[in-house]
């Protein structure tokens, strides 16, 4: 029963005293405020009855605003009045547009639409945990509600990366232009792949010289040569117990994600070759044989649910997996911590093996805070050992930078 009972009965006990027997009183108000609930109970819409359903987006960019609706329909000849709490887990950052307070009205054989706003605070996929309909009767005495009816319509909301390094795009595509020597300033580019035969002018290389094809033409004509396409480039993401270090706001994974999202950019105008693949002690994510018109989307995707797991990196099994998988020699990128225990353990001993078929870059994230624990002014001795304890931490890093070189 709500709130609405006890006040009637309340009411009704204000007249006790005109009664000749108060007592007798109290029993008829109880059973008539107790009958008129069983019978508003009965007239409620049985909560069962209903059916639910969701539309709207089923992807939004971390910071993103993104409605999904939740279509409730009434197939009683009953008109429901209700309450709907449609619950998210907290990450999603849901505000509904009704509150599970108000009571809202749906007519027989009708339906009624409840949008909800999500702003999630998190990457990842952020699930619908819960829809709960409170069935008022008319009179608002009493309520059906049962846990389950009806069914909450599945529904998870993928929150893809930030990808907060895009503005750099454009300033990194004029360069990638300028190194593919498309730019009519700078001529044309120096690069590995045979482009074109062009007649001689005075100032080319005479080492570009063709003499056959200057024989057979009767004139002198040199190579021009544009950078080479259809590169390989594999991005390996460490998802260990490193990753989930924090920089700034945000995991060091992230940092990483966004990295990588920005190289692959630039590799995709460049007409490049782009795998990826994500492996802590297992294999999280991979991405292959990625074209130019749906890498981004794949990769956006792809890395949108991972997570750090809090486990040392199995850097024998990522060697592994890259020399399984890439046949042809590639350009391997590989974004983890500078972090002595991790490297001198994991890495260090199969980099030899992984090197001596591919090109490998050890990409780290820089921590500002190191950097400024180290060019700060200590005020207390607490912030003299904070400094030494960064000193340290930025050794270690140009050891362990040293020792992969």
């Amino acid at each position: 029963m709500t709130w609405r009972a006890a006040a009637l009965l309340a009411a009704g006990a204000l007249t006790l005293p005109a009664w000749p027997s108060p007592f007798a009183g109290l029993l008829m108000m109880t059973g008539a405020v107790l009958l008129l609930v069983a019978v508003d109970r009965a007239l409620a819409v049985p909560p069962g009855a209903l059916t639910a359903t969701r539309d709207g987006d089923r992807a939004v960019r971390l910071g993103g605003t993104a409605t999904v609706a939740l279509l409730l329909h009434n197939p009683t000849g009953r008109t429901l009045r209700a309450q709907v709490r449609d619950a998210w887990v907290p990450s999603a950052g849901a505000r509904p547009d009704v509150p599970p307070s108000r009571v809202v009205r749906v007519e027989p054989a009708g339906s009624l639409v409840l949008p909800t706003r999500l702003t999630p605070l998190r990457r990842g996929d952020r699930p619908a945990v819960a829809l709960t309909v409170r069935s008022l009767g008319p009179l608002g005495l009493a309520f059906r509600q049962r846990s389950g009816r009806p069914g909450t319509p599945p529904w998870a909301l993928r929150v893809l990366p930030r990808f907060d390094s895009r503005r750099h795009l454009p300033e990194k595509l004029s360069r990638l232009r300028v190194i593919d020597g498309t730019q009519v300033s700078r001529g044309r580019g120096q690069g590995t792949e045979f482009d074109t035969l062009r007649e001689y002018v005075v100032g080319d290389d005479v080492r570009s010289i063709d003499w056959r094809a200057s024989a057979r033409r009767a004139d002198v004509l040199v190579r021009t040569w544009r950078p080479e396409r259809d590169r390989r480039l594999v991005c390996v993401l460490d998802t260990g117990r490193t990753s989930a270090v924090r920089v700034g706001d945000e995991p060091r994974l992230d940092t990483a994600i966004d990295a990588a999202l920005l190289l692959t950019a630039l590799a995709a105008r460049a007409s490049d070759r782009v795998d990826l693949l994500a492996a802590d002690t297992a294999i999280r994510a991979t991405v292959t044989g990625a074209g130019r018109p749906a890498l981004l989307p794949r990769l956006v995707h792809a890395l949108a649910p991972l997570q750090p797991a809090l486990v040392e990196t199995d850097f024998d099994l990522i060697a592994g997996e890259l020399l399984r998988r890439q046949r042809q020699r590639s350009l391997v990128v590989l974004f983890t911590a500078l972090e002595a225990g991790a490297l001198g353990e994991g890495l260090l001993p199969v980099l030899p093996r992984l090197a001596a078929r591919h090109k490998v870059v050890v990409a780290a994230t820089h921590d500002p805070v190191l950097a400024t624990l180290t060019t700060a002014i200590p005020s207390r001795p607490g912030d003299a050992y904070a400094a030494a304890a960064a000193w340290r931490a930025l050794a270690e890093r140009d050891r362990v930078r040293a020792a992969l070189a």
